[in-house]
């Protein structure tokens, strides 16, 4: 844990109702650096005591109203003020906090434990609830080093990770009685009996349209609310910069930094895949030019990936999608080698704001279910004029989006997509009750003419997101600098969430329509007027057929797997890399699985 936390660390052992509760906290030092910022911190009363990993942006104006409430403060840290605000308003304060966090918070008077998760799960939290007691940690190693007997694989996740690329999407981890405490959830734990009960929600967003809007109208708010998150979020007692991808998102964050903060220095850390179909430097000049910042740019090579392998996978924790996070992991070590802190991100607009590619299905759905047969036949013509689409792929994803079940499952076949590989054994995992099924996570806000919505809320806080925000977190973490995401407020996603459609997604197939109009005259045109999508994507096919021999030999170890048929995967390796078939992200989930499989779980009988 001490790269979450190399300025300083605590930890207090107490002694109630027969139990012996351990708290312990690393501080990476961004808001009030010195010691009266230390955690476990305690309450005056000695009543509670709380362990916070992450940030309250919005804990000036908190501190001010729980003054003016009595409350007396001892620092100027975010840490004494949501302290403060949960023993005034326990778990009623959640929605007030501006703010990624994970926290627990002991009640000594009442023998219980809180712990607590963000609405969006932009902080961590696992934890472990068995017999001999409750563990929790802001990472899987740290956990792992709680519990007893080596650590053993959760054989659903493994089949959903390599079959499907599915992870993060719900409370398992790959690790068998290791969970997460979901977005927007708590928990309670009775320090009398060591058991915890079941989380509890308290964010839920909701889709419901707010009558009356105006495009206009939208455009403003919209603009007033991303500004004021900025202000926010520039908020340190730190150096600050930001991860510029040359995307809208990432250069609108940088250039509302520039908005607000007409005179301050702002420090841009890129990553430039040089010479590739992926390269986005031009973009990145671009916005550099146009806020003047101090520029930092970092490519990469197969080599290097090679090098750095083991050490992002120990970083991460559980297997991850693909080989673009190691260009995330990059950007943030040169953030710390710059001697940044601190970095603003645009991660969470694409869920906010109908982004990739524009949830076609749902929003053909949505017109569909309204009778406005005119306006569906426009958006998916025009949908299928922006690059990369087409009509035949509106067509699938609604199929996707109206089918279930058994129908389901024939539409993916023939796509020639299929859940049982030749490569797995499904007998083993049938004996061991896994669901040899694609995972698919539906809306649970059933409202109809709002199918976009539902999806959008759906991402926030399942699906999608939890993923991305992973990566993020853990490769920010590995190298001491923290990555906030001014995107994720709730007052942006309730704002967002109750607009209409059309709103986000225009008539024309237009992704995040509201905001490109919102950013004009501080993002330049050209950025907002992008048609494509990149992001701070790699190399991967040339990297790994640039290194074939090399991840052979990652894949040839016995990982002695009852449900995984090596050899068939080898041969079909050995394919790919003739020719003979399409390469695709599958064989970096291979690599991926086989050598997180190693430094974790190891080979058992």
């Amino acid at each position: 844990m001490r790269r979450r936390g190399p300025d300083d660390n605590g930890h207090n052992l107490f002694t109630m109702g027969g139990a012996t509760v351990g708290l312990a906290q690393t501080r990476l030092s961004i808001i009030d650096l010195s010691a009266a910022g230390h955690q476990p911190m305690h309450s005056r009363d000695g009543r509670w005591v709380i362990v916070f990993n992450g940030e309250i942006y919005n804990y000036r104006e908190l501190r001010a109203e729980l003054q003016a409430l009595g409350h007396s403060f001892s620092s100027d840290s975010d840490t004494e003020v949501l302290l403060a605000a949960w023993a005034r308003w326990g778990h009623t304060c959640l929605p007030r906090l501006a703010g990624m966090f994970a926290f627990a918070v002991l009640d000594r008077q009442s023998h219980s434990l809180t712990c607590v998760r963000d609405a969006f799960g932009i902080k961590p939290f696992f934890y472990s609830s068995r017999a001999e007691g409750f563990r929790f940690a802001s990472e899987v190693p740290a956990l792992l080093k709680l519990l007893p007997g080596k650590p053993r694989l959760n054989w659903q996740r493994a089949y959903d990770y390599l079959v499907h690329g599915d992870y993060d999407s719900g409370p398992d981890s790959f690790f068998a009685g290791v969970h997460h405490l979901l977005p927007g959830h708590w928990l309670t734990v009775d320090m009398s009996t060591g058991q915890a009960n079941a989380p509890q929600r308290w964010w839920t967003p909701s889709i419901e349209e707010r009558p009356g809007w105006t495009f206009a109208d939208a455009v403003e708010q919209v603009r007033e609310q991303f500004l004021q998150n900025i202000r926010l979020h520039l908020r340190s007692d730190v150096p600050l910069g930001a991860a510029l991808s040359g995307g809208i998102d990432s250069s609108a964050v940088v250039c509302a930094m520039r908005h607000v903060e007409p005179d301050m220095p702002i420090h841009t850390f890129s990553f430039i895949a040089a010479g590739s179909d992926v390269n986005e430097e031009r973009w990145v000049d671009q916005v550099n030019a146009h806020v003047g910042a101090v520029v930092h740019k970092v490519g990469a090579t197969g080599a290097e990936l090679a090098r750095d392998l083991d050490d992002m996978i120990l970083a991460q924790g559980e297997p991850f999608g693909s080989t673009s996070i190691y260009a995330q992991y990059r950007v943030f070590q040169l953030a710390r080698e710059a001697g940044i802190t601190v970095t603003l991100d645009g991660q969470g607009a694409d869920e906010m704001l109908a982004g990739y590619i524009g949830y076609p299905g749902q929003r053909l759905r949505s017109l569909l279910e309204a009778g406005q047969l005119a306006q569906a036949s426009q958006f998916f013509n025009g949908w299928a004029q922006w690059p990369g689409r087409s009509r035949l792929l509106a067509a699938k994803y609604l199929a996707s989006e109206v089918t279930q079940g058994r129908l389901y499952e024939a539409l993916r076949r023939l796509d020639g997509r299929t859940s049982v590989p030749a490569w797995i054994h499904p007998g083993a995992l049938s004996d061991a009750g896994v669901h040899l099924i694609k995972p698919r996570q539906r809306p649970e806000l059933d409202e109809k003419q709002r199918r976009v919505m539902a999806e959008l809320a759906l991402s926030l806080h399942r699906r999608g997101l939890s993923a991305l925000l992973r990566h993020g977190d853990r490769n920010s973490m590995r190298f001491s600098v923290e990555s906030r995401v001014p995107f994720l407020t709730l007052d942006m996603a309730n704002l967002l969430l109750s607009m209409p459609e059309h709103f986000l997604v225009s008539p024309q197939g237009e992704t995040k329509h509201v905001f490109r109009a919102a950013m004009r005259g501080i993002v330049p045109d050209d950025v907002l007027d992008r048609r494509d999508k990149i992001g701070f994507a790699t190399p991967e096919k040339t990297w790994l057929f640039g290194m074939s021999g090399t991840v052979r030999e990652w894949l040839r170890p016995d990982l002695a797997l009852p449900f995984l048929d090596q050899t068939k995967l080898l041969q079909e390796f050995d394919r790919i890399m003739a020719g003979n078939k399409p390469f695709s992200w599958q064989v970096w989930r291979w690599v991926n699985f086989c050598r997180w499989h190693q430094q974790f779980i190891g080979v058992q009988a």
